[in-house]
């Protein structure tokens, strides 16, 4: 099945407690592969694996901020991070999966915020940015 979300309303679907398990960039399209797509009909909760496809992504737009303390802070007015590209992040962090906690969409920016997992380690914070001015397609 395949739903293209409409930028003017809600769809069914949503990635809270899902996993991003992988990541493909080709030329201006993303997708992440995820291990649950969860979708709301009345008091059913369904779940599904699946592919989100970002299309017309602006590649360059797109980041991955990865924080070294939960939420950045260690003291007042502080920071303590980097800022990744997708294939900085891919690289640097080659199996991690980014569970997503929260989802929020405004216009043409998705961001997805929640903890970076990789083997054994404790969990590390982080926000993903993607910028695109096509669909973002559930495929499920």
């Amino acid at each position: 099945m395949e739903y293209i979300r409409d930028r003017k309303s809600n769809i069914t679907f949503s990635l809270h407690d899902s996993r991003i398990l992988n990541m493909e960039i080709s030329r201006d399209n993303l997708s992440l592969q995820l291990d649950r797509i969860y979708q709301y009909a009345g008091d059913e909760e369904k779940w599904y694996q699946g592919i989100i496809e970002f299309t017309r992504v602006a590649i360059d737009e797109c980041d991955i901020m990865v924080f070294n303390t939960p939420y950045g802070y260690d003291g007042e007015k502080s920071f303590s991070g980097k800022s990744l590209s997708f294939e900085e992040f891919s690289a640097q962090y080659p199996n991690a999966e980014f569970e997503i906690v929260t989802e929020g969409y405004s216009g043409y920016d998705t961001v997805f915020q929640g903890w970076i997992w990789q083997g054994e380690n404790d969990p590390m914070f982080g926000i993903m940015r993607i910028w695109n001015t096509g669909d973002m397609i559930y495929r499920v």
